[in-house]
């Protein structure tokens, strides 16, 4: 039987209120045959299988490589509303075959089995090799809804088997450090550092798109207990039934007492707790709790221990320090600790906790039977459970390799919108410029001391104290926001503005937008202030609402827009109404919205809220391409000109080291565009504070606490030259590199470096973002991404490729001046700064002296660079210096646009083919394909060779052998080893 599909072609950037219907219409109710039935679709089919808890199930055919999955626990399949996927099927001939109970769909790529008597599902390459089988799928009553539930909601887990050596990429931007999620759990939530991005990628190169809005727990189902509901607890005399808690005021003993449970996890409302601290350490001015005992398991296995904290918290197991965190007391954050327990064992735990007005809970975590389709079988179980659905509901997708599977998210969800060049540069900023003197004066500092730098950012509180979501300027202290903006532009920069979706009710925008029912009332009704001052009441708006959302735009294309800013920073979008209540709560506070309550599209706000400020913004400036920096985002946020960064961090060497694979994972989820706060935003007191006074210099600080300080600092900003963004930011200490070190320093030099090697780097840096839009490709690339059969390289969490030519490695701890680098197997490896060569497939011990971070380039690379630049507008048409590291064959693509506009969508571009050969050591340029009106049809070409060490290896403008002129026709340029 062949069926063709009749559904609409795909096209990207649909409108937010064109997504908000299903891809496939509402079919009819069918009913259950004691061997299964079903119907033909015109893109799919419809099952109805014979037993089990589906009792519908739909298979619609995208593409030939993507087959989306839905699954209802009624005879009706009820499509909830598309928030990430803006795709519809595309013509494609597919097959159905039936073979006894087995109904066979499949394409000229991929191929599904059925179960018509269960509805499993099995999909299979064309060589019928297994790609991806379901496992069990269950339904089960909402109980994480705090609002009534709808009759057609029901809770959902999807299993699947997965190859136990098989190992499993994506699903966004989280902190446990970790880039294979095989065997992990991973709470895929919403919150400031959490960034759900539910796909889905396997090394066996296929990708699973979970389209649901709610909470999800990939890995174990089960919410994590507090330590007394699944373990024996025993006291520190061996007592059981808890364990012992002492409450301290500096050394002096308050308090000692036996616990169950160690929760000061949430408010209840207001500044009030949900357990409050006993009444005897109510006047304590220098808290400090310790909780100390066993803990004991009926169950063997590995145990998570999950440290919810922020101040200062250590973990001990068995005397062993397992966690050493702090955080700023109004963001705190979970930390795992697994922990091998067998039946019967007792361990000793102990918790140091000092709060600084901070919160904590320690929540356990049972052993998820991974394993457990047979004993000693081969296969695991991979798991997606989500609090509420009216459907399974999945996409899946197959590719040859994992940027193929890549690309398939983008098919489905949106391309990633090409950003304007300068958003590439470097980005200076501060919580706060705190007038628009200060604002100006840090860019005119740049310019006089030839630090290379594109972006300045007006962060919050520019407005009156008391008129947030007011989007006016507070005159005493930004008295011509018209000016500020002109002259930011005549200093070659651009300017970004933060917005939140936040207001006083005070405000006329509030008044405007309640009057239409657009706005979060909950928060004011429960009388909940904001930490401003005294405190002011506040609320959100709807952003699941289009007329709210053009409502919003509207205030800011009125109050701000006018003035020219450049980007808008939109902050706080999980949104964070109100920080550190619990999750329940939070949901309630968002219930009712447009879509329906708080819960079914909790993870999603920061799509809708973005997507508004793109549309409007692409809009009222069609020529100008738009750049939006969030908090938060989720599945297609990429199609709304948005990077993503990773939230209020703190400026410690762990929150470092998790930063690295975090932007790894949100690569491999499909975001490429995403970068984090160099430096952390928030410091330790030490740092912040000394005599006294509020540091601002380093001049300023501790001396005791200075040396760690820059160090720290110029560690961050290495590995920020090589992320998507490279972007300063943070509470003080001042973040400006004038304000880090001494101009005459070593760590002053470095950091002015790797800003001038950023911008030498940028041809090649925007080439990729070129390919980001038309490739669908990725900038920040999980090791797994280019060594695919380098089983060892795709365990790797702190290493990756910076495009296809810098294997990236960052020093994340503190006195470091060298590291383990492991490099991938099947190439030869150059040390970036000495031309050494190395032979993949090994460990080293990398040199990194405190003004250097471990670079290496893989035989075969061609890097072009630009000459010494302030602003990256000045590489435009300039001359460029290829660098060939010969050993093996390469190739690169040089591509250009105008940097500024969109008519790039419309074929305004070009690209320069470059390709090495080894065999006849030549560099073949190829003749240019494309243009654009602003390209020069001759450019200066200078080329560079790497062979063997060389003290000039990473001086661009040195070793130059030949220079040639190229006019766009393709020319070829033999080795020599003389310059």
């Amino acid at each position: 039987m062949l069926v063709k599909s009749l559904a609409k072609i795909f096209v990207c950037g649909l409108s937010l209120a064109a997504v908000l219907s299903a891809c496939s219409p509402k079919h009819s109710p069918i009913e259950q045959s004691a061997s299964g039935s079903f119907t033909p679709l015109e893109n799919g089919v419809l099952i109805a299988p014979a037993a089990g808890e589906t009792k519908a199930l739909r298979l619609t055919v995208m593409s030939d490589n993507i087959v989306r999955v839905t699954a209802s626990h009624t005879n009706e399949i009820n499509d909830a509303a598309q928030m990430m996927v803006v795709a519809e099927p595309t013509l494609t001939d597919f097959k159905l075959k039936q073979q006894g109970d087995t109904l066979t769909l499949s394409t000229a790529k991929i191929s599904a089995n059925v179960s018509l008597q269960s509805g499993q599902i099995s999909f299979l390459d064309t060589d019928g090799k297994p790609l991806l089988t379901e496992a069990t799928r269950t339904y089960s009553p909402v109980t994480a809804d705090p609002d009534p539930v709808a009759a057609d909601s029901v809770a959902i887990q999807q299993t699947f088997t997965r190859d136990s050596d098989e190992a499993l990429y994506g699903l966004g931007q989280h902190q446990n450090g970790q880039v294979n999620l095989a065997n992990e759990n991973v709470y895929m939530t919403t919150y400031n550092l959490i960034i759900t991005i539910p796909y889905l990628v396997s090394s066996k190169n296929y990708g699973v798109l979970w389209n649901n809005n709610s909470d999800t727990r990939f890995g174990n189902p089960a919410t994590p207990a507090d330590i007394n509901k699944n373990l024996k607890l025993y006291d520190t005399s061996g007592n059981a039934g808890g364990i012992t808690a002492r409450y301290y005021d500096g050394n002096k003993l308050l308090l000692s007492r036996t616990e169950q449970q160690l929760n000061y996890q949430f408010l209840k409302q207001g500044s009030n707790r949900e357990v409050e601290f006993p009444a005897e350490v109510a006047n304590a001015q220098d808290l400090r709790i310790e909780w100390e005992g066993q803990i004991e398991t009926d169950k063997a296995g590995e145990h998570e221990l999950l440290m919810y904290s922020s101040g200062y918290a250590k973990l001990f197991v068995d005397g062993e320090l397992k966690q050493d965190r702090w955080r700023m007391n109004w963001n705190p954050w979970y930390h795992k600790t697994k922990v091998a327990l067998n039946k019967g064992e007792k361990k000793s735990i102990k918790i140091s906790w000092q709060p600084q007005g901070g919160y904590f809970r320690l929540l356990h975590q049972e052993p998820f039977e991974y394993n457990q389709i047979s004993p000693g079988a081969e296969q695991d179980l991979t798991s997606f459970a989500s609090d509420t659905a009216k459907n399974i509901d999945y996409f899946f997708v197959a590719g040859n390799n994992k940027d193929e599977v890549i690309s398939g998210y983008r098919k489905l969800t949106g391309k990633a919108v090409l950003l304007p060049r300068w958003a590439y540069g470097f980005w200076q900023s501060r919580e706060r410029y705190k007038s628009q003197d200060e604002l100006l004066s840090a860019l005119k500092e740049y310019r006089k001391r030839k630090i290379p730098i594109d972006n300045i950012v007006l962060d919050w509180s520019y407005w009156p104290q008391d008129a947030w979501g007011s989007h006016d300027f507070d005159a005493d202290y930004f008295p011509d926001p018209q000016a500020m903006v002109d002259e930011v532009h005549d200093l070659n920069a651009q300017i970004m503005i933060s917005v939140w979706p936040k207001f006083y009710p005070t405000t006329d925008n509030y008044k405007a937008l309640n009057a239409n029912g657009f706005m979060f009332n909950k928060n004011i009704e429960e009388n909940n202030l904001d930490w401003i001052g005294s405190g002011y009441l506040n609320a959100f708006y709807d952003a699941f609402n289009p007329a709210a959302r053009e409502m919003f735009w509207q205030q800011l294309d009125t109050k701000i827009n006018k003035f020219g800013f450049d980007a808008w920073w939109l902050d706080a979008v999980e949104p964070d109404i109100h920080s550190n209540l619990s999750w329940k709560k939070r949901k309630q506070l968002m219930t009712p919205n447009y879509l329906g309550n708080g819960a079914d599209v909790f993870n999603a706000y920061a799509l809708p809220h973005a997507e508004a400020v793109y549309q409007g913004d692409r809009k009222s400036a069609p020529d100008t391409r738009v750049f939006i920096l969030t908090r938060s985002g989720f599945g297609g946020i990429q199609r709304t000109a948005s990077a993503i960064w990773s939230g209020d961090t703190v400026s410690r060497w762990s929150d470092l080291k998790e930063q690295i694979a975090a932007g790894i994972g949100t690569g491999l989820a499909g975001m490429p565009n995403w970068t984090f706060d160099i430096g952390g935003f928030t410091p330790e007191d030490r740092y912040r504070y000394y005599n006294g006074k509020v540091v601002g210099s380093y001049d300023e600080l501790n001396p005791a606490e200075l040396a760690e300080w820059q160090e720290l600092n110029l560690r961050w900003y290495q590995f920020g030259a090589f992320a998507p963004l490279y972007r300063s930011h943070g509470q003080n200490p001042y973040r400006e590199i004038y304000n880090i070190a001494a101009e005459d320093s070593a760590v002053y030099k470095s950091l002015v470096w790797y800003t001038k090697l950023r911008y030498r780097l940028l041809p090649y840096i925007y080439s990729q973002a070129g390919d980001m839009y038309h490739k669908d490709g990725t900038l920040m690339r999980g090791l797994a991404l280019d060594f695919p059969n380098d089983k060892t390289a795709g365990t790797i969490n702190d290493q990756y490729m910076f495009g296809p030519s810098f294997l990236v490695s960052p020093i994340s701890e503190m006195g470091a001046t060298s590291r383990t680098v492991y490099l991938p197997s099947n190439t030869a490896w150059y040390d970036f700064y000495t031309g050494k060569k190395y032979s993949g497939g090994q460990d080293i011990n990398a040199q990194a002296p405190l003004t250097k971070m471990p670079l290496f380039v893989p035989a075969g690379a061609i890097i072009p660079t630009a000459p010494e630049v302030q602003y990256t507008d000045q590489i435009q048409n300039a001359a460029l210096t290829l660098t060939i590291y010969t050993g093996a064959d390469g190739k690169f693509e040089l591509y250009e646009d105008d940097g500024r506009s969109y008519d790039y969508e419309h074929g305004e571009w070009s690209r320069i083919p470059f390709s090495y050969s080894e065999a006849d050591k030549t560099l073949h340029i190829g003749a240019r394909v494309g243009s654009f009106p602003e390209m020069e049809k001759t450019r200066t070409i200078n080329l560079r060779w790497i062979t063997g060490e060389t003290s000039a290896a990473a001086n661009f403008d040195e070793n130059i052998s030949v220079t040639i002129r190229y006019s766009g026709e393709s020319v070829s340029v033999p080795y020599n080893t003389k310059p």
